[in-house]
């Protein structure tokens, strides 16, 4: 059903589609609407949602690049070609190189009917072969940044998500979501044979290597040919794997077509080789690396919080920094000035924002050149205070903080769920429902959601909250260290320890009971007179108490 078909409104859309270099996986949602409607009513909800995209959400035009309804009728959605890689607005982080396809209803308790799966099914099967995708690949990509996944955290997705792997989201509905893995292995059974993952690595003047693997061992054929028609080279097989290697010393400067054919039931992979644009100088100016910290900034209660931007420039260049809200609003530029190659860094204040989501542009510019990268910002006062009892955690039993209080306090009543997040992956959940006005503490009892420790290691602790904005996490870093210290006395007369950590030590000195912090590696207790007698009994930051040792 075509856009014209459902009578999308093109007059309200903004600027033109966005493309993405390539199709890398396919995002399953839901429009968690009505399940209760004709087929006839189908395509007045798809207006709805582009209304509702657009004039509500301040997007370019509807999210979603394809819907599907009840009744197995694919709509398109987002302007720009159902077959070109058109970037939507679907999975917040993952939407460059991302297809998004939208189950119009609510499968959060209801299954999706068979018509609406097998619609869905054929459509990816379909719009992957496009994209020489395998359906049970997975593919790493690197988030733009979302509350879940921090900008360029890289995350391994399924070729076939669901919206929830992609951040912090129950869409595509628990009903739905578990449909995927078997979603997956009907897409790959479907319209077969394939030919997957064609790859052109190598420059022209040397060796140029074609690859791809085909869904099964199939006659191949590899054709280069001049932009004439000219066939310069080919290279024929028959295997489920391709690979040939050409070798282009004397073929020109290009530009040159190249095909990857297996039959006339296989897509072929095509392309070009030269005769585009020049590979860029070493001194072109490059802006890598923008990291936001926190995800979140409003807090303490009157709304001073402070963010930390920081990002990499590869030469001295001219940077500037902006903010602009999602729903259009003014561009606030933050900062101007010329900067240093190198790590570099600002503080965006939350003082003179109103509480809303936010594009943060930082670009770079030197030698004629801009290079710009894009985060979220979130302000957010809903929350304020957000502590944690220890910075460290040990929960292994031994009775010293086992669990992790964490306390923080709410200017208006929401739902509110405590996560616990390693490397932005989330590793146990603590479920509190709607919590009202003023101070609380949830605790997390140190357990997974498999029910087992999570290893020691580097953690988050998020409160994510949901009001207008959505679900907006705050986060506070912390350990879990279930390790005791070890200390080694080396010398009695010097009094002089080795740590394997920082730990806080109980000593007795000739008698004398002594309290101290202690670093790790090796020092000296500090007393004066020669020392007879000594033992000391570490405890580090997770309440972890090592061995007592002692002189003899």
């Amino acid at each position: 059903m075509t856009r014209a078909f459902w009578q999308a409104d093109e007059k309200i859309k903004r600027g033109k589609p966005r493309y993405a270099p390539a199709i890398k996986a396919a995002v399953v949602h839901h429009t968690a609407g009505t399940n209760v409607y004709s087929a006839s009513q189908a395509a007045a909800i798809v207006r709805g949602i582009e209304i509702y995209h657009v004039k509500g959400n301040g997007w370019d035009d509807i999210g979603y690049n394809f819907l599907v309804d009840r009744f197995g009728n694919v709509y398109e959605g987002r302007y720009g070609g159902v077959e070109g890689n058109v970037i939507g607005a679907h999975s917040e982080g993952f939407n460059v190189g991302t297809v998004g396809v939208a189950m119009i209803g609510n499968y959060s308790s209801a299954t999706p009917p068979p018509a609406q799966q097998d619609a869905v099914a054929k459509l990816l099967a379909w719009r992957l072969d496009v994209a020489h995708v395998d359906p049970l690949s997975t593919v790493a990509a690197t988030s733009t940044g979302n509350p879940r996944y921090r900008s360029g955290r890289v995350v391994t997705l399924r070729a076939v998500s669901g919206h929830r792997d992609t951040g912090p989201s129950e869409c595509p509905g628990t009903r739905a979501y578990a449909l995927i893995p078997g979603l997956a292995t009907r897409v790959a059974a479907t319209a077969l044979p394939k030919l997957y993952s064609p790859v052109v690595s190598g420059a022209l003047g040397g060796p140029i290597r074609f690859q791809g693997r085909l869904s099964a061992a199939l006659p191949w054929t590899v054709t280069v040919s001049t932009a004439g028609g000219k066939v310069l080279a080919r290279a024929t097989g028959t295997a489920a794997t391709v690979d040939w290697t050409w070798s282009s010393a004397r073929a020109g400067k290009g530009p040159f077509a190249w095909r990857i054919d297996a039959g006339p039931t296989v897509r072929p992979a095509t392309g070009t080789l030269g005769g585009t644009t020049a590979p860029a100088p070493a001194s072109t100016v490059t802006l890598t690396g923008l990291t936001v910290t926190p995800a979140v900034i409003g807090p303490p209660p009157d709304g001073t919080g402070t963010m930390r931007v920081a990002f990499s420039l590869g030469m001295r260049a001219r940077v500037t920094a902006s903010v602009r809200s999602v729903d259009g609003g003014a561009l606030v530029t933050i900062l101007n000035q010329d900067r240093p190659a190198g790590r570099n860094a600002l503080d965006l204040i939350a003082a003179g924002l109103r509480d809303g989501r936010y594009t943060l542009l930082v670009s770079a510019t030197a030698g004629g050149r801009r290079v710009e990268q894009q985060a979220e910002v979130v302000v957010d006062r809903t929350l304020f205070g957000l502590g944690l009892a220890a910075p460290a955690t040990s929960p292994n039993g031994d009775g010293a903080l086992d669990t992790l209080p964490v306390s923080f306090t709410l200017t208006q009543s929401v739902p509110v769920r405590l996560e616990i997040l390693r490397a932005g992956v989330v590793v146990a959940s603590v479920l509190a429902g709607t919590v009202p006005v003023g101070p609380h503490t949830l605790e997390w009892n140190g357990l997974s959601l498999l029910g087992t420790r999570p290893p020691d290691g580097a953690y988050q602790a998020a409160v994510v909250v949901t009001d207008w904005l959505g679900e907006v996490a705050y986060t506070a870093p912390f350990t879990i260290d279930t390790t005791p210290p070890v200390i080694r006395l080396l010398d009695l007369a010097t009094l002089r320890f080795q740590l394997s950590e920082p730990a806080t030590l109980s000593l007795v000195v000739n008698g004398q009971a002594l309290e101290m912090a202690a670093p790790a590696g090796v020092f000296n207790v500090p007393f004066s007179g020669p020392a007879s007698f000594a033992s000391a009994l570490p405890r580090d930051a997770a309440g972890n108490v090592g061995a007592l040792v002692k002189s003899p």
